[in-house]
């Protein structure tokens, strides 16, 4: 920690407002990101300078003139060196490509970081394995920012169909126009690892994240190609129930959109809308910290990134 004390474990990581509380003499968290592309800038950057309940410390990027743009617009540090960085705050929030997160998350979390992942932690099961692994080894908190289970009402929405009993069947699409046919690509179309792995690995965890913890464990899979990245899953979960996936980030513009539809015993469910993503950040930032203070992990932590990339990976293995 060179100069400063590391927020253990045991303070209230959550303190309480000044003057109020035991939490009121504990340090407030400090936070590193991580990465420097668009959700950096759009959703990490601005939730972690938005969050009141830690400090945004420094940014770490591959491309030091970003790093320093970004840590300029939020008035923090900017890190040559992602260890040093890590010895300067609690918790390393990832905002990178898997692969690249995935050796960086170990690291961090032999410094003794708690871990706020991006999705998909890694794109080889040995690799996500190997992150859970070294939080549980080292003790540390970890949480993969899964946008549907922290933001609202979409977080609430799928608390309360897992509570029901009786599914049949549900189906899934998330289809993005990343990459569309018909017109100028997103900003995010510049990241290699998209244009490599597709809506598959980008936006399936999103899908799984809601269909796992209301239908169960996936126990069956198959996989088939669609035009352009569509990739379409047909899943069984250890509840009996049945459900497709339907995944792509080349859809053409006027076929995009995000859905999803439970059908059992106690009727018809749809996904409601979202959009406040830097708020569902923060959320995310809070579990981490309530994880990190109670010692009881998150259900979305790395172990779950980990079997979403198992899950992924088979998938990916039939496609050929």
């Amino acid at each position: 920690m060179g100069q400063t004390e590391r927020v253990s474990i045991s303070y209230d990581l959550n303190p309480a407002p000044e003057g109020h509380g035991a939490g009121a003499t504990s340090p407030r968290p400090r936070v590193g990101l991580l990465g420097t592309g668009p959700w950096a800038h759009r959703t990490h950057a601005p939730a972690l300078t938005a969050h009141t309940g830690s400090d945004f410390a420094g940014v770490w990027g591959r491309r030091p003139e970003a790093a320093a743009e970004l840590a300029r617009t939020h008035g923090v540090k900017v890190y040559e060196d992602p260890d040093e960085l890590f010895a300067d705050c609690d918790v390393a929030a990832f905002a990178l490509p898997p692969d690249v997160q995935a050796p960086l998350a170990e690291r961090a979390a032999a410094a003794g970081c708690h871990l706020l992942l991006d999705k998909p932690v890694a794109t080889t099961p040995a690799q996500a394995r190997s992150v859970a692994d070294a939080a549980t080894r080292h003790g540390v908190a970890s949480v993969v920012f899964l946008t549907l289970r922290f933001a609202e009402p979409t977080a609430g929405w799928v608390t309360e169909q897992a509570a029901r009993s009786g599914w049949y069947t549900a189906s899934a699409h998330w289809l993005g126009a990343v990459f569309p046919p018909d017109g100028a690509p997103s900003a995010y179309a510049e990241s290699p690892w998209r244009k490599t792995k597709g809506g598959l690995w980008d936006v399936g965890p999103h899908a799984l994240s809601v269909l796992i913890p209301v239908l169960g464990e996936v126990t069956a899979i198959t996989a088939a190609r669609g035009p352009s990245d569509l990739v379409q899953l047909a899943l069984r979960h250890a509840s009996g129930a049945a459900s497709t996936a339907v995944l792509s980030l080349g859809a053409p513009r006027a076929a995009a959109g995000v859905g999803l539809e439970l059908r059992g015993a106690e009727g018809v469910f749809a996904l409601p809308d979202w959009s406040d993503v830097p708020g569902a950040y923060g959320r995310a930032l809070d579990a981490l910290l309530t994880a990190a203070r109670t010692g009881v992990p998150d259900p979305r932590d790395a172990r779950f990134g980990a079997r979403l990339t198992e899950i992924l990976a088979e998938a990916e293995g039939q496609l050929g």
